[in-house]
């Protein structure tokens, strides 16, 4: 069974926002995506064998990125951290409610939601945040 990683995107107000403020941070050509923690995933094994970050945005669970690996990284003034890798490509998903938390949380795959496909209707016949809101009053 996979094993996925599941995290709140705090302060994003939509997926376009969050693959601008991920754009802006990349470094030169770079192909992933770096997230720091503080602490290493102790199934990472797990998580590499085709897990990926879900991104809670706005109470939502909205995107998927593909993990691709983990490092250990050492500031300077701030010590040392686990850079989490990841695909640049955002996956949306259809959006399903959840709390917030603190850091991440370990997710199973049974409960992750189902990617949406690119050219779908679903996909194309309203915005993410209004698809969100009529799934949460129990109209889609």
């Amino acid at each position: 069974m996979t094993v996925n990683l599941i995290k709140v995107a705090v302060g994003i107000e939509s997926l376009e926002h969050l693959a601008k403020v991920q754009k802006s941070r990349r470094q030169g050509g770079a192909k992933a995506v770096l997230h720091y923690t503080r602490h290493m995933p102790k199934r990472a094994e797990e998580l590499l064998d085709g897990g990926s970050m879900y991104w809670i945005v706005k109470g939502f669970i909205a995107v998927r990125q593909n993990l691709v690996g983990f490092d250990t990284v050492h500031f300077e003034d701030e010590g040392t951290y686990c850079a989490i890798k990841m695909e640049r490509v955002l996956v949306p998903v259809e959006p399903q409610p959840r709390r917030a938390h603190q850091g991440w949380r370990y997710f199973d795959g049974a409960d992750a939601p189902r990617d949406l496909k690119a050219g779908s209707k679903a996909a194309n016949a309203m915005p993410a945040s209004l698809m969100a809101e009529l799934k949460q009053l129990g109209l889609l």
